[in-house]
C-alpha cells in the first residue's frame, strides 16, 4: 500500500477517534455540568457571600430540584417527609434572595413556589419547624413581593397547622397532619410551644384572622404561667394536655432557646407589653442561675430548673443565639462577652462544634451543622456597638466556613471539626439563614435591621399593617 494511502488512512482514523471523543466528552459534560470553583478572594466580602449563596443553590437547583434539601456529596435530593416534598430550600432561600438584591432568582422562585408547594398532603409534620420555615417565610415573602398567592399559601397552611393546638392547655402538640388535622407528640418543649407567635401573630394581622394570634399568644402565655415559681426557669420537657414537666433542666440550648427570643421580639413587632414583661423576668432568672463566670470568660450552662443548681458545662452553636437577643434587649455588656466566649469555642477548632465543654475547653458533640447563629449574634452585635471586631470576627467565620464546607456541588456538614471529615447535608437555613447573616453582616445597608424582626429562621417580618 502506497505511504499516501496508509498516511490519509490514519489521518481519518484519528478524525473519528477525536470526534468519538468530542460527543463522550460532551455527554459526560451533559451529565454532570461544570460547577464554579470558588470565589476569587479579591472581591468585598459581602460579595462573597452572595456568590457562594448562588453557588448553595445552584448545587441544590443541579441535584435536588423539587425536594427539600440537597445531600450535596452523593449529588442527591432528600425530603423531610418520605417521598412527599414541602419545598423547604425554595422556601426558606427567597428572602434571602430578596435580601441580596438578587431580583431574578427572586421572581422565579416566588413564582415556581407559587405553582409548586401544596400542603393537601397525608402527612405528619412538625408545628414548630413548618411555621419557622415555610409559614415564616411565606409571611416574610408576601410582605416583600405583595404577591397574594404566597398569604393564601400562608393562609391555608395555618389553618391546616391549627389542629395542633387543640390540648387541654393551649400549649400544641408537637406534629400534626396536613390532610387530616390528626395529632401526636404530648411531651414538647418551650421552643416548640414559645417561637410561633411572630409568623401565626402576623398572619393574623395580614389576614384579619384573630385565632392565629390569639391561639399562639395562648400557648405562649401557658408556658410562661409553668415556670418554677422559685427560680423562675424553664424546663426541656412538658406535657401539653397536663402541663406537667417531663425534663427539668434548664439551659439556653436547643428545646429552649427560640422561646427566649420570641419572647422579646413579640413586644418589639406587635407592640405587646405583656410579651416583653415576660421576657425581663425571663432573662432576669437565666442571668442570676444559668450565666457562669469562668477564668475563660462568660458562658451560660445547665442547671435544674426547681433549685437552680447547676448540673452542665456545656455550650453550644444553638447556645450562640443568646448574645443577638441579649444585645437586642440592651444588655450590650453580657452580649459582648458572651460573644467573645462563643468565638473562642470556634477558635479552638477553627470552626465551632454543636457542643462544647466551657470547662474542659473541648468538643463533646464533634459535628458542625452549618449552623447559624455565631453570625447572627455578630451581626447584631455590629449593628448595635459599631465595633469593627465583629466584621473582622464574621470574615474569619466566613473564610473557615469555605474552607471547610464547601464542595462541588454546595455546602455540607462535618461529622467532626477535629478531623473536618465531611457529612453529606446542605440544610435550608444554610441559604435561608448562615449566608444572609454573613451577607448583612458585611453589608448592613442592605437591610434595616430597625425596621423589621427577623424571624427564628432569618425571615424579615415587617410591621405593615
Amino acid at each position: 500500500m502506497p505511504k499516501r494511502v496508509v498516511l490519509n488512512s490514519l489521518v481519518q482514523v484519528v478524525a473519528v477517534l477525536g470526534l468519538l471523543l468530542t460527543v463522550v466528552t460532551s455527554a459526560q459534560a451533559q451529565e454532570v455540568p461544570q460547577v464554579p470553583g470558588p470565589v476569587p478572594s479579591d472581591l468585598p466580602l459581602a460579595e462573597r457571600a452572595r456568590q457562594e449563596l448562588l453557588h448553595a443553590w445552584k448545587g441544590y437547583k443541579q441535584y435536588a430540584s423539587g425536594h427539600d434539601e440537597l445531600q450535596p456529596m452523593s449529588r442527591t435530593g432528600k425530603d423531610w417527609y418520605g417521598k412527599e416534598s414541602l419545598l423547604m430550600t425554595p422556601v426558606d432561600t427567597l428572602s434571602t434572595f430578596i435580601v441580596m438584591g438578587m431580583k431574578a432568582e427572586a421572581a422565579e422562585t416566588a413564582d415556581y413556589i407559587a405553582k409548586n408547594l401544596t400542603f393537601d398532603k397525608d402527612i405528619s409534620v412538625s408545628n414548630f419547624e413548618i411555621t419557622i420555615r415555610l409559614l415564616g417565610a411565606l409571611v416574610s415573602n408576601y410582605q416583600a413581593t405583595n404577591d397574594k398567592r404566597l398569604l393564601a399559601k400562608a393562609d391555608e397552611l395555618a389553618t391546616r397547622l391549627l389542629p395542633a393546638f387543640k390540648s387541654k392547655t393551649g400549649m400544641p402538640y408537637r406534629f400534626v397532619n396536613l390532610k387530616t388535622g390528626a395529632v401526636d407528640g404530648v411531651v414538647s418543649n418551650p421552643a416548640e410551644i414559645g417561637t410561633l407567635i411572630l409568623e401565626w401573630g402576623a398572619l393574623a394581622k395580614l389576614t384579619g384572622k384573630a385565632v392565629y394570634f390569639d391561639t399562639a399568644k395562648r400557648a405562649l402565655v401557658e408556658l410562661y404561667k409553668r415556670r418554677d415559681p422559685t427560680t423562675g426557669l424553664v424546663g426541656q420537657g412538658i406535657n401539653v394536655e397536663t402541663g406537667a414537666w417531663t425534663n427539668k433542666n434548664s439551659h439556653v440550648g436547643g428545646a429552649i432557646d427560640s422561646y427566649f427570643e420570641y419572647l422579646l421580639k413579640c413586644e418589639k413587632l406587635f407592640g405587646d407589653a405583656e410579651c416583653g414583661d415576660m421576657y425581663r423576668v425571663s432573662i432576669d432568672a437565666v442571668n442570676k442561675y444559668l450565666a457562669d463566670e469562668t477564668a475563660d470568660g462568660l458562658w451560660y450552662g445547665r442547671v435544674d430548673m426547681t433549685t437552680g443548681k447547676r448540673n452542665g458545662t456545656n455550650f453550644g452553636s444553638l447556645q450562640a443565639f443568646l448574645p443577638a437577643v441579649l444585645a437586642m434587649g440592651g444588655d450590650l455588656d453580657r452580649a459582648r462577652r458572651l460573644q467573645d466566649s462563643a468565638y473562642k469555642m470556634w477558635a479552638v477548632n477553627g470552626i465551632e462544634p454543636e457542643s462544647f465543654n466551657y470547662v474542659t475547653m473541648k468538643p463533646v458533640s464533634e459535628g458542625y451543622n452549618l449552623r447559624p447563629e455565631i453570625v447572627e449574634s455578630a451581626y447584631y452585635l455590629s449593628h448595635y456597638t459599631r465595633d469593627s471586631k465583629y466584621i473582622e470576627m464574621g470574615q474569619t467565620m466566613f473564610l473557615d466556613l469555605v474552607k471547610h464546607c464547601r464542595t462541588d456541588a454546595g455546602y455540607t456538614v462535618l461529622k467532626s471539626v477535629v478531623s473536618k471529615e465531611k457529612g453529606d447535608l446542605q440544610h435550608s437555613f444554610l441559604l435561608a439563614e448562615t449566608l444572609k447573616y454573613f451577607y448583612l453582616l458585611f453589608n448592613p445597608s442592605a437591610l434595616d435591621l430597625d425596621a423589621v424582626v427577623f424571624n427564628t429562621e432569618a425571615h424579615p417580618i415587617r410591621k405593615t399593617w
